[in-house]
């Protein structure tokens, strides 16, 4: 008879679970052990924990307090836990962490379900877990092995950071540490590309749709997968409903609104004030290299956190850029009507040989000819590229435009694009309010402000009527005769006679100086050039700022220079500014991520003149809005030829002192104007001087250049917080040159009539 197996006792099941449950737990103590040690892996120092390693972006802040935008290899800029909204903390804790302030880094509850469900009933990751994991460890691959040792290297690093931070700290860095995508690093570049808010204006179904992308940013992207989003927006709905943020009632009527974003990409091209950024930028290569840090190391913009605190105004730069589109746009439309009939298109004034010699020239200068070049291409290969169709993504003023072209055809389609730089200056801070310095800098990244120089036309006359005032003591009522003026071969050096022509062709009779400037009169100038002679005018203009060289020849009266707009306004700026240059400040302060001030920027001035001429040219300036080339500024619905516009809706009333410009082929069109408290210059023209309007209708400065001023102080003025003046400028005491030629032509009448001073009986 065989004998039955004897079944185990009870006692021997219970052994064996005891000695599984003590083996698991010397197994998970001795992990812990051996990861606190770091045989696992690398784990950070006390010093690491203190100042965990982050990439911080370098921000340039308004003179209003406003983001104008960062420099930064990770768009991060940290905010402080005051700075985060209560609802934004509430739906982090309901969604990712429920226990967050019951734990000490780990969630046993969480970890326990995790195991027994083989994490099918959710992870067990904390809040602080997953701050360790961003902050100090990387994503494990491979073997279920590697991931076990990651996760109890996290749990270890996340029981550090408990002891080492507050909660509140910690959800802080979490937030600041987590990447929303698009360039959103950091909860605060999240609210400022996805709601254009800081953090703590973010309302709940917001905060909502931000703390649902913690799950996985990529995935849950609301540009381009919104129902998803939503979706995962609701479910964070629902946490708050089940851990009592919110009620029923509350969770149904949010779970039905739409996401409501408002896209404000912060790439480098991408923004406000990009040119003045670029700038900016380059500028502070040179600060860096001057100004290391205690320990001797350089200074980083990319990863500091540095804060540069700028003159700009958010407001105004935005009025500018405003201005900017909707004149070009309309500018662009007509000049490409005109271009139609042209056989050069969008050259003018040169054969064709001479077009394809430029075009050569722009692929040498190209990104493409470059790369190629250095890959070892050779010259017939890289021609060869300029004639291949290729995909790309091309500008226009209806938006970007995916077409297929030749790399050769793109650089005809932008030639015929015009450009614009707009400067706007506080007279008598040189405070920088707004600088644009070309239509759209992702496509055209050449700065018209400060990098470029063109030829400045009749905007340089105001430096020869002040040296003629300063040193003839003439008043502006003084009259000179509107005839042909020569100044002879070998004088000032010319190798033939210099005879300027009036651009209205019209001569005779007499003009006083404020009429003769008011209407760009170029006899007039003449003359007075060849009484103060070209080295005063250049010895004034220099002491105005002007920086570029000037040769010393009778031609620099009409303005035969290359100049910055940069150099011209802050020059004329210093007429109303009662004879002191100011060299435009563009920087107030630097400051490091802690606040501690860097270095502080101050205005550098001079005085150049007297009050009593710089008013008197100041008066004379304001007759060109008054009576000449800029009467348009006074006029509504007043219509001009050739179409530029229906009309001129501006209606100033207001004292203006301007000037207009425009070069002898219309390359260049000019408007410098200037109230008491605010200098704007502009200039349009395109990159090729062969690029531009046939004709001085559109092509001259009033129709190029001054509606971008008009529109931009209308927005200014419409702005009442930034207290633009329309006041009369400030006439000085005890003036002794006469300004008001009425009252001028009846004492000269009484003079020589031999009248004066006789008694009336």
């Amino acid at each position: 008879m065989a004998k039955s197996k004897k079944k185990p006792s009870p006692s021997k099941y219970t052994k064996w679970l005891w000695r599984l449950f003590l083996g698991g737990l010397i197994f998970g103590i001795l992990m812990f052990i051996f990861a606190s040690l770091g045989l696992f892996g690398k784990l950070p120092s006390f010093e690491e924990l203190e100042n965990p390693e982050n990439n911080l972006a370098t921000e340039v802040i308004s003179i209003d307090g406003k983001t104008l935008g960062k420099y930064y290899r990770e768009n991060r800029t940290p905010v402080k836990f005051t700075e985060l909204p209560q609802n934004l903390i509430d739906a982090l804790i309901a969604t990712e962490d429920e226990r967050f302030y019951d734990h000490s880094g780990i969630d046993a509850r969480g970890t326990a379900r995790a195991a027994l469900t083989l994490g099918k009933g959710g992870g067990a990751s904390t809040i602080t877990q997953q701050l360790a994991k961003m902050l100090f460890t990387k994503t494990a691959s491979g073997n279920i092995v590697k991931r076990l040792l990651q996760k109890v290297k996290e749990w270890v690093i996340a029981i550090r950071l408990e002891k080492q931070y507050t909660k509140n700290e910690i959800i802080t860095m979490y937030f600041n540490k987590y990447d929303f995508g698009h360039n959103a690093v950091g909860i605060r570049s999240a609210a400022r590309i996805y709601f254009g808010k800081e953090p703590k204006e973010l309302n709940l179904e917001e905060s909502a749709m931000l703390v649902g992308m913690l799950k996985n940013s990529s995935l849950y992207n609301p540009m381009r997968r919104a129902d998803m989003v939503k979706d995962r927006r609701n479910v964070v709905f629902n946490q708050l409903y089940r851990n009592d943020f919110i009620d029923q009632s509350e969770r149904d009527s949010l779970k039905t609104l739409p996401l409501k974003l408002d896209i404000n990409l912060e790439g480098h091209s991408d923004g406000t004030a990009t040119y003045f950024r670029e700038y900016l930028r380059d500028f502070m290569k040179s600060w860096i290299e001057e100004n290391p840090k205690p320990d001797g190391s350089s200074y980083n913009i990319y990863r500091d956190g540095l804060k540069i605190y700028v003159t700009l105004d958010s407001r105004m730069q935005k009025y500018a850029e405003e201005a900017v589109e909707e004149h070009m746009s309309n500018l662009q439309g007509i000049f490409n009507e005109v271009q139609l009939k042209n056989k050069t298109a969008p050259f003018y004034d040169i054969d064709q040989d001479v077009v394809n010699l430029t075009v050569d020239q722009a692929m040498r200068r190209s990104e493409r000819w470059r790369k190629m070049k250095a890959a070892g291409s050779s010259k017939d290969e890289i021609l060869a590229s300029f004639d291949a169709p290729a995909e790309m993504n091309v500008f226009s003023w209806r938006g970007q435009i995916d077409t297929i072209m030749t790399p050769r055809d793109s650089i005809l389609y932008y030639k015929k694009f015009l450009q614009t730089g707009l400067l706007s200056m506080d007279v008598e801070t040189g405070h920088v309010k707004a600088w644009v310095g070309g239509t759209n800098y992702k496509h055209f990244q050449y700065d018209h402000v400060k990098q470029g120089k063109r030829q400045v036309g009749s905007t340089f006359k105001p430096f020869v009527y002040a040296t003629a005032i300063n040193q003839l003591r003439v008043s502006p009522c003084e009259e000179f005769p509107n005839t042909p003026y020569t100044i002879p071969a070998g004088k000032y050096g010319l190798l033939e006679d210099w005879t300027p022509k009036n651009s209205s062709g019209k001569y005779g009779g007499m003009l006083n100086l404020k009429d003769a400037l008011a209407n760009s009169v170029n006899v007039v100038t003449a003359n007075l050039m060849d009484q103060v002679t070209p080295s005063n005018v250049v010895q004034l203009a220099k002491s105005l700022g002007v920086t570029s060289e000037i040769p010393e020849v009778p031609a620099i009266a009409l303005g035969s220079v290359d100049l910055s707009l940069y150099e011209i306004l802050a020059a004329l700026n210093t007429f109303a500014n009662k004879g002191m240059y100011i060299k435009p400040l563009m920087i107030l302060r630097i400051e490091d991520k802690n606040g501690t001030v860097l270095d502080d920027f101050y205005p550098e001035t001079k005085e150049v003149m007297s009050e009593e001429i710089a008013y008197t040219i100041i008066n004379l300036l304001e007759g060109v809005t008054e009576s000449g080339s800029g009467i348009r500024l006074r006029t509504q619905g007043a219509k001009y030829p050739n179409n530029i516009a229906t009309g001129y809706p501006y209606k100033f009333t207001n004292p203006i002192a301007g000037k207009t410009g425009t070069t002898q082929n219309q390359s260049d069109g000019w408007f410098i104007g200037m109230v008491p408290n605010l200098s704007t210059g502009v200039w349009v023209g395109a990159e090729d001087r062969s690029v531009h309007f046939p004709d001085l209708g559109r092509g001259q400065g009033a129709s190029m250049a001054l509606p971008i001023w008009a529109l931009y102080m209308k927005k200014c003025y419409n702005d009442k917080s930034l207290e633009v003046s329309k006041d009369e400028f400030e006439e000085p005491e005890n003036l002794t040159i006469s300004v008001d030629c009425k009252s001028f032509k009846k004492d000269l009448e009484k003079s020589e009539t031999g009248l004066e001073g006789e008694i009336d009986f």
